[in-house]
């Protein structure tokens, strides 16, 4: 799964350094995926989150869900990838928990729906089986003419 996940992981805009899946355990393209990301301690971002407990931040949990939402979106074997797919809304999100230095973190994307360049997607994480993040998740790409081709087989 270890191609599938360098391969995937190519659509998105994302760098090495900014990326929070670290494998994809499960991908039904374009439909429902389910990864992981070992919280390593070594994060620039747990120095000051928080100095003595780190944990990681909520909203780097949603930046997770969101990253294996797009992966899961662009992997639609009869739907073009979206050229600049990122994460324009997000509704009903509930963060439960976090993780600290050596916890796995568990995501779960479910792709709802798509509307021509938007793809609605239903995320979790959780941690040894504890949900620690819910939400609904909107991506948007940004290329008008893969929008139109999406746009006539969706329909």
């Amino acid at each position: 799964m270890e191609s599938s996940l360098v391969k995937a992981l190519a659509s998105l805009p994302h760098g090495p350094e900014f990326r929070f899946i670290d494998r994809l355990l499960s991908l039904d393209q374009g439909k429902h995926g389910v990864g992981e990301y070992l919280v390593r301690g070594d994060e620039p971002f747990l120095r000051g989150h928080f100095p003595g407990q780190p944990l990681m931040p909520g909203v780097l949990l949603v930046e997770a869900a969101a990253q294996l939402a797009g992966t899961v979106a662009q992997s639609d074997p009869e739907i073009a990838p979206l050229p600049g797919l990122r994460l324009t809304a997000l509704r009903a999100v509930k963060i439960l928990g976090s993780a600290r230095p050596g916890e796995v973190i568990r995501l779960e994307a479910q792709v709802t729906g798509r509307l021509g360049n938007l793809v609605q997607v239903r995320a979790s994480a959780s941690i040894g089986g504890t949900v620690v993040l819910e939400a609904e998740l909107t991506l948007s790409g940004s290329n008008t003419r893969a929008t139109e081709q999406n746009a006539q087989r969706t329909s």
